[in-house]
């Protein structure tokens, strides 16, 4: 398995670098770019709703509480650091992408 530079182990966690697009057609999880990860979502980005659709199709994807996906940095931005509580990487990318878009 590749290194993959949008992860990064903490205590407790690990760390996700997104880059999200909000209004897209449809939730799911993009290819990595550079140091990040981007993620789709359909909410729009007004009162934090895509904000709040990417924590819920993160915890939805590893299949956890909601409140084990928090919102660190990038409340107003594209680029998003997101921590996964209790979550190792390897466990981390196995989930994303076994529901990543099938070929």
């Amino acid at each position: 398995m590749p290194p993959t530079t949008f992860l990064r182990e903490t205590s407790g966690g690990t760390l996700l670098s997104v880059k999200l697009q909000p209004r897209a057609s449809k939730n799911e999880i993009g290819d990595p770019l550079g140091e990040e990860l981007k993620i789709k979502v359909t909410a729009p980005p007004v009162d934090a709703a895509a904000n709040e659709a990417l924590l819920k199709f993160l915890a939805g994807k590893l299949d956890c509480a909601r409140n084990r996906v928090e919102l660190l940095r990038g409340h107003t931005s594209r680029h998003k650091t997101l921590k996964l509580h209790g979550f190792q990487p390897v466990e981390i990318l196995q989930k994303l992408s076994g529901g990543a878009s099938r070929a």
